[in-house]
């Protein structure tokens, strides 16, 4: 499946045209954006799994794509994913089951499309 993707590919122009015509907020956003997930006490891998865990209890499906992709940029296994979705089940029940599912399948499509460009870099975020 492509879910990541495909919600990613969605939300292209809808986003374009708001950022189109509200671009201060946009810029202030995207400031809060990048000093929240710099590294510092917590490396920039943590906070993208801990984002993904909130993406899910919040049911975001734009940003479960986008914290599952960052996710794996920043070098985050499937197994680390995985136990950080598990979290959600604890904090947020059933519906966690689903948004988490959601978010599996998009960390797993996008880990699998790092790895067949970046074959080492895979391999070396397995161990």
């Amino acid at each position: 499946m492509t879910y990541g993707n495909a919600v990613r590919e969605a939300l292209r122009g809808p986003t374009r045209a708001l950022r189109q015509a509200i671009p201060d907020v946009y810029r202030g956003y995207r400031e809060l954006h990048d000093a929240a997930l710099a590294g510092g006490a917590l490396d920039a891998r943590t906070k993208e799994l801990i984002a993904l865990a909130i993406a899910i209890g919040k049911e975001c499906d734009g940003c479960i794509a986008a914290h599952a992709h960052a996710a794996v940029r920043e070098g985050a296994t499937p197994a680390e994913a995985a136990e950080a979705i598990g979290v959600t089940f604890l904090m947020n029940g059933g519906p966690a089951t689903v948004y988490g599912a959601r978010a599996y399948d998009a960390f797993r499509e996008f880990y699998e499309e790092r790895a067949a460009r970046e074959p080492a870099a895979a391999k070396r975020s397995q161990t």
